[in-house]
């Protein structure tokens, strides 16, 4: 958690130690005490309304009720974490073909009746021309070799999903380390997305400053530490024009969102990705592949808008308030772009006309995306109704 700022405050004390980014000391949910566990609830510092925050040292996480005062327990006490037999280990160094991998989040429209996808999305070839030896989604995992130390380093699902959300819509992250407890720290939710100096440790519970304005998460350090310095994406080469009717045990689609590591000499595409199944109850799609133009039952799927209502589903601060309206002015479908795509607002503007226009319904403070009702339309001619994915994260205060 963290808390905007765009102040010039010095940090509070230099780090003491060096950051823990790596095996066993990494600061990820597998350290964290599950629902069996008792909440360790300790207070920590005054607020800015004069209340006091308490911190659950146990599950790491908020623990204030209103008004300042001590909750009963803390926000993650019933979250079941990361355990060790959950993190997959991964040898760089063995996959000579290619390594990929993603934050994996629910399709924006699903129809089958396999269960959520969520976590780190892997992709992972021995040799440039082979199969895919891995093409799984897990909680965690360990990776190992490529200048790594010999323990390795552990990305979560936590991390993963939020390099995803800042990366969509186009804000830089860093390696920021608690000054106080040396631990990384991870910027979620409404923080993933709003550059800022002033931050709450995720592991010891503490406001922070850190020397710049940013955004924190601990997938760079993994990758700095890797000599990861990015890689190519172009536009998919392939457009797709399919019927559901085709495809009776339904289809998954996403939109593509850069890879946070990917070790293959072939740039990656970019577009829209889409699984196809053919048989209902059936594990591996027909169809698995990411195109630059997807038609289904005659209605085009525009990549951008895919992309960021991914990204806008995981957000908890907008869940509620993604709205499809057209523009009272000129007919068209709106959709709020740059900050007013992540930022809840009243007035939305016209791309197509430039006229600006009132929220309309009882929420009045939403971000516009046409895909809803796009999607809507396309589950009418559905074989069964889509599936409705929650990822039920916590939504981040300060």
């Amino acid at each position: 958690m963290v808390g905007q700022g765009t102040d010039h405050r010095t940090p509070q004390h230099k780090v003491t130690k060096q950051p823990s980014l790596f095996g066993p000391n990494l600061p990820s949910t597998i350290e964290v005490a599950g629902p069996e566990a008792p909440c360790d609830i300790a207070a920590m510092e005054k607020r800015r309304d004069g209340g006091t925050r308490y911190w659950c040292r146990a599950h790491r996480a908020d623990a204030t009720a209103t008004g300042g005062t001590q909750a009963t327990k803390c926000r993650a006490a019933d979250a079941v974490p990361i355990r060790v037999h959950e993190i997959e280990p991964l040898d760089l160094n063995k996959y000579q073909g290619g390594v990929a991998l993603w934050g994996a989040v629910p399709a924006v429209y699903d129809t089958t009746r396999l269960p959520m996808d969520r976590g780190i999305h892997v992709h992972a070839r021995l040799t440039p021309d082979a199969p895919k030896d891995m093409d799984f989604t897990y909680r965690a995992v360990r990776l190992l070799g490529k200048g790594l130390p010999a323990e390795g380093a552990v990305v979560t699902e936590i991390d993963a999903i939020y390099y995803m959300v800042s990366s969509i819509f186009g804000f830089p992250m860093s390696l920021v380390p608690c000054t106080h407890c040396g631990r990384p720290h991870l910027d979620k939710d409404w923080f993933s997305v709003h550059p800022h100096r002033r931050h709450l440790c995720n592991s010891c519970g503490k406001l922070f400053y850190d020397k710049v304005t940013g955004i924190g998460n601990p997938i760079i350090g993994i990758r700095e530490a890797c000599g990861f310095d990015g890689h190519r994406v172009v536009p998919a080469g392939k457009t797709l024009n399919i019927k559901q009717s085709e495809f009776p045990g339904g289809l998954q689609v996403w939109g593509s969102n850069p890879a946070f590591l990917w070790t293959s000499a072939k740039p990656e595409e970019e577009g829209i990705h889409v699984h196809a199944f053919k048989k209902n109850g059936q594990a591996e799609p027909d169809m698995d592949d990411t195109y630059h133009e997807v038609t289904i039952d005659g209605i085009m799927l525009d990549p951008v808008i895919v992309r960021v209502l991914m990204a806008q589903n995981v957000m908890p601060s907008l869940k509620g308030r993604i709205l499809a309206m057209v523009c009272p002015n000129c007919g068209q479908p709106g959709f709020d772009a740059g900050e007013s795509a992540f930022v809840p607002a009243q007035t939305h503007t016209c791309l197509e006309c430039g006229r600006q226009y009132p929220t309309q319904g009882r929420t009045r403070n939403v971000v516009v995306n046409p895909l809803p009702s796009i999607l809507a339309e396309l589950a009418k001619l559905a074989p069964r109704s889509p599936q409705q994915h929650q990822l039920s994260l916590l939504a981040e205060t300060l």
